[in-house]
C-alpha cells in the first residue's frame, strides 16, 4: 500500500469562515454559483446559503463548490497511522450515501477518490488543499484536521481527510460522516481543531453506576461527537472508594479491560480515578503502596491516565494516628499538605511513566473563587505536572465565566479542569427529575482559562447525551456554541434524522428543562418548560382579550404533540433512551392527554349553550391523578420519588383552566 503522510492546520487561516450554519450537508448545486472550470482547478465558491451542520461546529469551514455525488464505486486511499476507526467510519458514511463498492490503493480517472491520511508533507493532499485554496499550514495542533470535498474539473469528486495524529484523522472522518446526505457530500473545504484539550465526562455521581453496556455505548457516543475523555469514578462502586485497597475481582477487571479497548477505539482517554481518603492514612508506606499496587493492575489493563480523588471526605479528622505525629492536628491546610505528598508521590511513581498522562486530582476543597489556607498548600507544594480539577463558584453553578475561572486558576497556582456537575442528578433538588435543558451559562472564553471540561452526568446513561452533545460542541470551540442549536442537534442524533422525531424529543425536553443548582431546594439555572409556559401564555392572552376559538385553535396542536410524543419516541429512538426515560414518558402521555381532554372542555365551555365540559374536564383531572402516582425505577434513580413532568407550568394550568371565564 503506497503511503500517503499528510497534512494539518490551522494557526492562521486565510478566507475561510469561522462558523457553520444549521443546514445540512448536500442540497441543490443549481443553487449555487459555478464552482468548477474545464481548463484550471475548481474555482472559489460565493454560494449565499448557509454552510452544512456539523456538530461540534468546526473552527473553520466555507464552501468549496457544488456537492460532490456518491457513486457505486469509490477509490479509497487511507494513510499510514491512519486506524482502523476512521477507515471504518469513513466506509460506513459513504455505504450510507450510496457507494456500493471500494477499490483501495493508488490510482486516479473519474469517480470519487477518498484520501484519509495522517501526518505532514504528503503532496497529493497538499495539491487538492492548493487546487482550491483552501489554506492550511504544514502542521497541526494534536487532534486537528483538514478536509476538503470538490468536484474534479474532468468530472467526479475528490474527498481529503488530513489529520495532525491519528485522532485527527478520526475526527475528520467524523465530520465528513455528517456532510453526507442524500446521496451527496457537501462541497467544503474545513480546517479545525479543538478548543480544550479534555472533553468529557466523568462517571462520578452517586446511585447505580453505569453497566458496562452503558458504558461501552458511551464511548461510541463520545467517538462520534469527538469527546476524547472519559473518567471512571462511580461513588457506588467499593472498589473505587470505600474499598479502595482492594484489588478488583478477574470479572471486574475484564469488564474494565473492555472499556479501555472501547475507549482508545474511540480515541477516548479512558481516566482511572480512586477516592481513598475516606480510609487513607497518608504517612503509612503500606497504604501508599495499595495504592500503587492498584493504580498498577489498571496500568497492565492499557490504562494511561489516572486521578486521585480526595473530594467529598472529613478534613476534620485524621485516619490514623500516624498522620497527627507527622502533619500536625487535623485542618484544612494540614489535610492539604498530606494531600501533596500523596499525590506528587503518585504523579513520580505512576503518572511519570512514559506514555502516561499527567496525573489529575480532585481536592478536598474543590469549589468556589477563594483563596485558602488549603490552597495555599497545594500551590507552594503540588507537582507542576498535576491537574487541579474544579466545579465552578459553587457544587452545581448557575453558570460559570471565565472571571471564575481566572479567579480559581489563580488560588490553585495552575489552570483548573472543569468538572461540571451537570446533568447530574443524584442529591435532593432533583427527585424525581432528568436534566434536559441544554447545555448553558458556561461563558465562551473558558478555553482560554480551563484545560478542559468533564461533565458529570445522571444515572441515566443515554438521556445524559442531550447535555453531553452541547458539551462537546461548547469544548471544541467555545466561541462559535449556540445552546440551542447544540440541544435541536441532540434530538436529532437520538431521533435518527427524523424531522418529526425530532419535534417529539424537542417538546419532550422542554416538560424537563428544570435544572436545579445547588444542594438546597428552590434555586435553578435553567426554568421549567419554557417553551409550553410561553405559549400557555400566548393562550391566555387570546383567550382573555375574546378570541376563544383562535385561543384553543393555537394551543391545540402543542397539547396533541405532548400527548403523542411518547409513543413516536418509543418507536423511533434508541432504546436505552426510551428505557432510561421510561417513567417520564409515561407521565407525558397522561400529562399530554390530560391537556387535549382540558382543550376539549374549554371548547366545550366557549361552545353553544347547552353543552356540557365538565366530563371533559373531569377526564384531565383523572388523567392527571395518574400522571402524578407514576415514580421512578427503583434502584435506577438516587433519589426515587415521583416523577415531575413540566411541573409548575403544566399542573398549574390544568388547575386554573377550568376556572376560565
Amino acid at each position: 500500500m503506497r503511503r500517503f503522510v499528510v497534512v494539518a492546520v490551522l494557526v492562521a487561516v486565510v478566507g475561510v469562515s469561522c462558523s457553520s450554519g444549521s443546514g445540512s450537508g448536500g442540497g441543490s448545486s443549481a443553487a449555487r454559483s459555478s464552482t468548477t472550470s474545464t481548463t484550471g482547478p475548481p474555482r472559489l465558491a460565493t454560494r449565499g446559503e448557509a454552510l452544512p451542520g456539523v456538530t461540534p461546529v468546526p473552527r473553520a469551514m466555507r464552501w468549496l463548490g457544488p456537492d460532490v455525488g456518491v457513486p457505486d464505486v469509490v477509490r479509497l486511499r487511507v494513510g499510514d497511522g491512519v486506524d482502523p476507526g476512521a477507515r471504518g467510519v469513513v466506509v460506513d458514511a459513504l455505504r450510507r450515501g450510496g457507494a456500493q463498492r471500494f477499490v483501495e490503493g493508488g490510482g486516479g480517472g473519474a469517480g470519487l477518490t477518498v484520501d484519509l491520511v495522517v501526518g505532514a508533507g504528503d503532496q497529493t493532499a497538499r495539491r487538492a488543499f492548493g487546487a482550491v485554496r483552501l489554506d492550511v499550514p504544514a502542521s497541526l495542533p494534536a487532534e486537528g484536521y483538514a478536509l476538503a470535498a470538490f468536484a474534479n474539473r474532468g468530472g467526479g469528486g475528490t474527498v481529503v481527510v488530513a489529520g495532525a495524529d491519528p485522532a485527527g484523522a478520526f475526527y475528520g472522518a467524523q465530520t465528513l460522516r455528517q456532510l453526507i446526505r442524500d446521496g451527496k457530500i457537501a462541497g467544503v473545504g474545513v480546517v479545525d481543531r479543538p478548543a480544550m484539550r479534555h472533553r468529557g465526562m466523568i462517571e462520578g455521581f452517586y446511585g447505580a453506576p453505569w453497566t458496562t453496556d452503558e458504558r461501552l455505548a458511551q464511548m461510541a457516543f463520545a467517538g462520534r461527537y469527538k469527546l476524547n475523555t472519559y473518567v471512571y469514578a462511580p461513588k457506588d462502586d467499593p472498589y473505587h472508594r470505600d474499598r479502595w485497597r482492594d484489588p478488583y475481582p478477574a470479572d471486574r477487571l475484564a469488564d474494565l479491560g473492555r472499556l479501555v479497548d472501547a475507549a482508545r477505539a474511540n480515541h477516548v482517554r479512558f481516566t482511572f480515578a480512586i477516592s481513598p481518603g475516606v480510609s487513607i492514612c497518608y504517612s503509612d508506606p503500606a497504604d501508599r503502596a495499595a495504592l500503587t499496587a492498584k493504580l498498577d493492575s489498571l496500568y497492565r489493563l492499557g490504562v494511561r491516565a489516572f486521578s486521585i480523588a480526595l473530594d467529598d471526605i472529613d478534613a476534620g479528622r485524621w485516619n490514623c494516628q500516624a498522620d497527627a505525629a507527622r502533619y500536625g492536628p487535623p485542618s484544612m491546610a494540614n489535610a492539604a499538605r498530606a494531600q501533596v505528598d500523596l499525590v506528587n508521590a503518585v504523579q513520580h511513581d505512576v503518572a511519570a511513566r512514559a506514555g502516561t498522562e499527567p496525573l489529575q486530582m480532585v481536592p478536598t476543597d474543590y469549589r468556589g473563587t477563594h483563596d485558602s489556607d488549603y490552597r495555599r498548600a497545594l500551590r507552594a507544594g503540588l507537582d507542576p505536572a498535576v491537574e487541579v480539577m474544579w466545579t465552578g463558584p459553587s457544587v452545581v453553578p448557575a453558570e460559570i465565566t471565565v472571571a471564575d475561572a481566572t479567579a480559581a486558576a489563580g488560588t490553585y497556582g495552575r489552570p483548573v479542569y472543569l468538572w461540571d456537575n451537570t446533568p447530574v442528578n443524584d442529591y435532593p433538588p432533583t427527585e424525581g427529575r432528568l436534566i434536559l435543558a441544554p447545555y448553558a451559562r458556561r461563558q465562551a472564553g473558558l478555553s482560554g482559562q480551563v484545560t478542559g471540561i468533564v461533565l458529570n452526568p445522571m444515572n441515566q446513561a443515554a438521556a445524559s447525551r442531550v447535555q453531553l452533545v452541547g458539551a462537546a460542541d461548547f469544548a471544541w470551540n467555545d466561541a462559535a456554541y449556540d445552546a440551542g442549536r447544540a440541544r435541536r442537534a441532540a434530538a436529532a442524533d437520538l431521533a435518527g434524522g427524523d424531522a418529526d422525531t425530532t419535534d417529539a424529543l424537542l417538546a419532550f425536553f422542554d416538560l424537563e428543562n428544570l435544572a436545579p443548582t445547588s444542594l438546597r431546594a428552590g434555586t435553578t439555572s435553567q426554568p421549567q418548560a419554557p417553551a409550553l409556559a410561553a405559549a400557555l401564555a400566548t393562550f391566555r392572552t387570546a383567550w382573555d382579550k375574546g378570541d376563544r376559538p383562535g385561543a384553543l385553535a393555537g394551543l391545540r396542536p402543542l397539547a396533541e404533540r405532548l400527548a403523542a410524543a411518547p409513543d413516536r419516541i418509543r418507536a423511533h429512538v434508541d432504546p436505552a433512551f426510551v428505557a432510561d426515560c421510561a417513567p417520564w414518558l409515561d407521565a407525558t402521555a397522561l400529562w399530554g392527554r390530560a391537556l387535549v381532554a382540558t382543550l376539549d372542555g374549554l371548547a366545550a365551555k366557549a361552545g353553544a349553550a347547552g353543552t356540557d365540559p365538565t366530563p371533559r374536564f373531569a377526564e384531565a383531572q383523572q388523567l392527571a391523578q395518574q400522571a402524578r402516582a407514576v415514580r421512578t425505577v427503583p434502584g435506577k434513580t438516587r433519589p426515587q420519588g415521583p416523577v415531575r413532568v413540566g411541573d409548575g407550568v403544566l399542573d398549574r394550568f390544568l388547575q386554573s383552566a377550568r376556572t376560565l371565564g
